[in-house]
C-alpha cells in the first residue's frame, strides 16, 4: 500500500494572477482572524508574550462568564468591594467600600469603563483574592489553549508576570464570541456611569465603535495602555455573514490606534472573497481497489468546503487529494478514505476535508481473489529471476 498524491491545479478555474501580499501593518504585533471561516489572515509577531494593558480583562470576563454559566452566580449577584479594590488607579468604576455592585454592573464596568477596581471585585469574589484569582486565570489559559499567557492581576495592571500573546488574546476574545454569544451585547455598549460618580470615564473607549462605514460595522471588544505596551486594540467587526477578529498592540497613540484598527478591519473584509472550493458527494479522484468486485471506487468530499481566498490570489490554490492506494474491500459508502488539502497562498495554515467514498465496493468472489494472487506471486517470481540473473 502506498501514499498515492492528486493535485488540483485549477480546482477554482483560471481567474486573475496576481501575486497575493499580507497587510504591511504599522503594530508591533498582530494577529487578524477570520471568525467565520475559522481562518488566520494575518500573523505578526503574534505567539511572542507581551504586556496586555487592559486587553487581559477579556481574560477576566470570560471566566466571569463561566461562572455565570455553570450558575455559581447570577446577573442580579452582589459582590463587596475591597479596600484593595478601592484602592485601584488608572480607569475605574469609582467604587468604594460601601457599595454592593451587581455583576451585570461590573461587567459593564470591566468592559465599558475599563475599570481596574471592577476587575479586583470579581477576582476577590470568586477567588477570595486577587492572587489567587490570577492564578486560575492562567490555568485557565493554559486549558484553553492560550500556551504565551500568564497573569499576575486580573485587570492587566503593569506587572512583568503580565503577559499575553496577540495569538492568545485572539483566542480567547474567540471564545467569548461563539461560547458566549448571549453576553456579547455588552462590547457594543458606549455608555456606562456607575451611581452618576464617572461622566468623565463613562465612555467606550473603542474608537472603532463610532465607524459609520458603509458596509460592516465594529462592535467590540476591548482596548489597552499602558507606557510598556503602548496603544493596543482587541477588535471585532461584522460584514453580512462574516466576523473578524483583529488584536493589535504597540500603537503610539490613541490616533494611531484608531487608523490602524479601521485600516485593518478594511484590508480584511474588502482583500478576501468566498469560494466554493468543494462539493460533498463530487468526484474529485479514484481510488484503485484492492480485492474488489470493481477495479476502483470514487472519492469525494465528505461535505461542502468554502474558503477565504486573497481576491488576487484566486488562481494559485492548490488543491491536493490524499489517500492510501490501493483500498482493501469491502469498502461502504461514506467511509473515509482519504481527505483533501487545500493550500491557499498568503494564509499560513493549509485546510482539509475528509474524501470518503461514492459507493459500495464488495469483496470480490473466488477468482478475483486468485487472479491477485497469481498477480502478486508472479510479481514475486520475477522479481527473484531478475535477482538471480544479475548476481
Amino acid at each position: 500500500m502506498k501514499l498515492t498524491r492528486l493535485i488540483f491545479a485549477t480546482l477554482l478555474g483560471a481567474l486573475t494572477a496576481l501575486p497575493a501580499f499580507a497587510f504591511d501593518t504599522k503594530a508591533h504585533a498582530a494577529w487578524v482572524y477570520d471568525v467565520t471561516t475559522k481562518t488566520v489572515l494575518l500573523s505578526k509577531n503574534a505567539d511572542i508574550p507581551l504586556p496586555p494593558a487592559s486587553m487581559s480583562k477579556l481574560m477576566t470576563i470570560d471566566m466571569l462568564f463561566e461562572a455565570l454559566e455553570d450558575g455559581r452566580v447570577t446577573m442580579d449577584t452582589t459582590f463587596p468591594v475591597s479596600a484593595h479594590a478601592q484602592s485601584m488607579g488608572g480607569s475605574t468604576m469609582f467604587l468604594n467600600t460601601t457599595d454592593r455592585p451587581s455583576v451585570r454592573d461590573l461587567i459593564q464596568g470591566m468592559i465599558i469603563n475599563s475599570g481596574n477596581d471592577a476587575c479586583v471585585v470579581v477576582a476577590e469574589g470568586l477567588a477570595g483574592s486577587e492572587r489567587a484569582f490570577a492564578e486560575l486565570m492562567t490555568e485557565r489559559a493554559h486549558e484553553l489553549g492560550m500556551k504565551n499567557s500568564m497573569f499576575a492581576n486580573a485587570s492587566g495592571w503593569p506587572d512583568p508576570g503580565q503577559r499575553m500573546s496577540m495569538h492568545d488574546l485572539g483566542i480567547i476574545a474567540n471564545r467569548i464570541i461563539t461560547h458566549f454569544p448571549q453576553y456579547y451585547h455588552f462590547f457594543s455598549e458606549t455608555h456606562f456611569n456607575y451611581k452618576d460618580r464617572a461622566p468623565a470615564n463613562a465612555q467606550n473607549r473603542n474608537p472603532l465603535l463610532e465607524i459609520k462605514a458603509a458596509d460592516w460595522k465594529a462592535d467590540g471588544m476591548k482596548t489597552g495602555h499602558t507606557q510598556e505596551s503602548g496603544y493596543g486594540l482587541v477588535g471585532s467587526a461584522v460584514m453580512g455573514d462574516r466576523r473578524i477578529l483583529y488584536i493589535l498592540s504597540g500603537m503610539d497613540s490613541e490616533a494611531a490606534r484608531a487608523q490602524e484598527g479601521e485600516a485593518v478591519a478594511n484590508w480584511a473584509f474588502r482583500q478576501f472573497v468566498m469560494k466554493d472550493v468543494a462539493k460533498a458527494g463530487t468526484q474529485l479522484a479514484q481510488a484503485p481497489v484492492w480485492l474488489g468486485a470493481q477495479d476502483s471506487v470514487g472519492l469525494a468530499p465528505q461535505k461542502d468546503l468554502s474558503l477565504l481566498i486573497p481576491a488576487n490570489a484566486q488562481d494559485k490554490v492548490k488543491a491536493e487529494a490524499v489517500f492510501d492506494s490501493p483500498v482493501a474491500a469491502p469498502i461502504i459508502k461514506g467511509q473515509k478514505l482519504g481527505k483533501l488539502v487545500i493550500t491557499v497562498p498568503g494564509l499560513e495554515e493549509p485546510r482539509e476535508v475528509a474524501l470518503v467514498a461514492e459507493n459500495d465496493v464488495k469483496r470480490g468472489g473466488f477468482m478475483v481473489r486468485v487472479k491477485a494472487a497469481v498477480a502478486r506471486l508472479g510479481g514475486k517470481a520475477f522479481t527473484a529471476a531478475m535477482e538471480k540473473v544479475n548476481s
